[in-house]
This record gives structure tokens, C-alpha cells and sequence, in this order.
């Protein structure tokens, strides 16, 4: 049984299809179109008796690897605390009320946080670069020119599938993930440090929301240039 579900969800089109059809979930509620995903992922991973190097984890976590996190994060943070403002001058302000209620509220954020970690630092990395991103890249032929073209296919998905941020908010998730897609194309086999790239930069972003200073680090730099 095992067997028959894995030769059939790791067909070539399956990927396409399972794309196609997490965002009709949105008319219901827009998180059932990353579960959908999700679920058919780890149904992969099930059926394959959990071969997580099918998902690009094949290196455990290390020291060298948080350290390289840390600094990715640090010049991710700086690079968009320049690039945000000036998006938002011609698109807009991002719609953050998705995360209204943590700002002051400690344990919203403790809340938020845990929460943050285990479905958008793992779950979405192990979904859009683990699975889309390394499945369409071998659906196109897995040579270089396919996995940068899976690169951008995967980073606009990603964008859009961040709508309820307003339209800078789809951008600036595209350039993230564009960014972070890039590295996984260098190291195809090191999953874990996107993980930890999402969830550093995150923590800081939710924590400034805490702070309510999500504004003051853009300011600062803006003031230095």
C-alpha cells in the first residue's frame, strides 16, 4: 500500500496539480492551501519511510550551520530593512493584522512564536523549497537552468500564497524567497538552514511587532544612507 501511494505521488505531474489545487482551499479558509500542500508532502515522506533527504535534509544541524544562519539572516534583515521602505513608497504599507494582537501582548507572542517555528520556519520551507521547488526542478530536467527556473516559479507561488499582506507584502516575500530559494540551489542537500534562516528572521520581525519598533531598524538605516 505503502509502496503504490509513493509511485503515485511522486509522479512528475502530481507537483503541478498539488499547485494547482491547494489555492481553490482558499475559498474556504486561506491556511487550508499551505495544509494542503503540507499533507501531500508528509504523505511523501510517510510513504517513502521517512527519507528526508527526498526533501533536501541530508546534513544535520551544526554549529557552522546556525553560525551561517545567524549571519544570512543578519544581511537578509539589513538588505530588506533598505528594500522595504522604498517597495512601500510605490506599493503601499504591509497589512499586518494578521499579528496585530502580539503587539504588547507576551503571551501572544510566546504563542505566535512556537507557532511561527514549527509551521513557517520548517513547514513552509519543508513544502515550497523541500518539495515544490526540489519536485519541479526534477519535473524540468534537474539541471541548473531548471532549478533557478523552479526558483522563480516557487518564489512567485510563494508571494501570492502571502496576499493577505497586501501587495507589498507579495513582493517582498517573492524577493525573499527568491533569495532563500537561491541558497537551497547551491546546497540542495542542507534544508535545515533555510529552516533556521526563516525562523531567525522571523523572530526578529515578530519581536520588533512586539516591540512595536517594527519600523524604527528601517528608519535608523534609512538615516545612515
Amino acid at each position: 500500500m505503502k509502496t503504490k501511494i509513493y509511485n503515485f505521488l511522486t509522479k512528475p505531474y502530481i507537483v503541478i496539480l498539488t499547485m494547482l489545487i491547494a489555492p481553490l482551499f482558499g475559498f474556504i479558509d486561506r491556511n487550508f492551501v499551505f495544509f494542503f500542500g503540507l499533507g501531500i508532502a508528509f504523505t511523501i515522506l510517510w510513504a517513502s519511510n521517512f527519507d528526508w533527504s527526498k526533501f533536501g535534509i541530508g546534513q544535520k544541524i551544526t554549529r557552522k550551520t546556525v553560525l551561517k544562519s545567524i549571519l544570512i539572516t543578519l544581511a537578509f534583515f539589513i538588505g530588506f530593512s533598505i528594500i522595504d521602505p522604498m517597495l512601500q513608497h510605490y506599493l503601499g504599507d504591509f497589512d499586518l493584522s494578521s499579528v496585530e494582537d502580539i503587539r504588547g501582548n507576551l503571551a501572544g507572542y510566546i504563542s505566535i512564536m512556537i507557532i511561527m517555528w514549527i509551521f513557517a520556519a520548517f513547514g513552509e520551507e519543508f513544502l515550497f523549497r523541500g518539495y515544490y521547488m526540489k519536485a519541479l526542478a526534477e519535473l524540468l530536467g534537474n539541471s541548473n537552468k531548471a532549478w533557478l527556473l523552479s526558483a522563480i516559479i516557487t518564489s512567485v507561488y510563494f508571494g501570492i500564497s502571502h496576499i493577505y499582506q497586501g501587495v507589498v507584502g507579495m513582493v517582498s516575500v517573492f524577493l525573499w524567497s527568491l533569495a532563500i530559494s537561491l541558497l537551497f540551489n547551491k546546497n540542495r542537500n542542507n534544508l535545515l538552514l533555510l529552516v533556521l534562516i526563516h525562523g531567525f528572521g522571523d523572530t526578529i520581525g515578530l519581536t520588533l511587532i512586539y516591540l512595536n519598533k517594527e519600523s524604527f531598524i528601517s528608519e535608523w538605516i534609512q538615516q545612515l544612507f
